[in-house]
């Protein structure tokens, strides 16, 4: 796994052990960031955050700041490691993600681009819940982007702006009401 192109393009990411974490192939981030298009300047949040390489790659790319959110300690350590590595700054949490957009929201925190890609097993039931705690943290067109198993979409209660299926992994772009 590699970081895809912009200042950081080409180096190398770790991720955490185990059949716990999936990360985004990277001819799937390739593909994700083309349709993305510029993310210079955006203040970035990946929850169930895994390696970070979402972030990562949205930061080699221009993004102004980054906030990873994971629950799991060997993908914090993963994380942490990668940032490391690169000599790159950003946030870092051990979180559930819900109370952690609790507690964006009441910090009155905003983001331009969001990644969800939870545990494929869990997605089809967190829709609704990641939907509501995630409106009140989103900047004006913000986008999110929600990677799921095309079997078991992450639904999410947003506008859908344009939708993709690389193999078995669904990506919905949504865009802020």
């Amino acid at each position: 796994m590699r970081v895809i192109a912009g200042v950081y393009g080409g180096r190398g990411l770790v991720a955490p052990r185990g059949w716990g974490t999936r990360p985004t192939a990277d001819r799937v981030r390739e593909a994700l960031f083309s349709i993305l298009a510029p993310v210079h300047g955006a203040r970035v949040l990946d929850l169930f955050a895994g390696s970070g390489a979402l972030a990562i790659e949205a930061l080699s790319r221009g993004a102004s700041q980054a906030t990873l959110v994971d629950s799991s300690a060997a993908a914090v350590a993963a994380i942490r490691h990668n940032l490391a590595s690169l000599d790159l700054e950003a946030e870092v949490r051990r979180q559930m993600a819900c109370p952690f957009l609790l507690g964006a929201q009441t910090a009155a925190r905003q983001y331009d681009l969001v990644f969800l890609d939870p545990p494929y097993r869990h997605a089809s039931t967190l829709g609704r819940e990641l939907s509501e705690a995630l409106a009140p943290v989103l900047a004006p067109d913000a986008r999110i982007v929600a990677e799921s198993d095309r079997r078991a979409p992450l639904a999410l209660e947003l506008e859908l702006l344009d939708q993709r299926r690389y193999g078995d992994t669904l990506i919905h772009i949504h865009g802020a009401r």
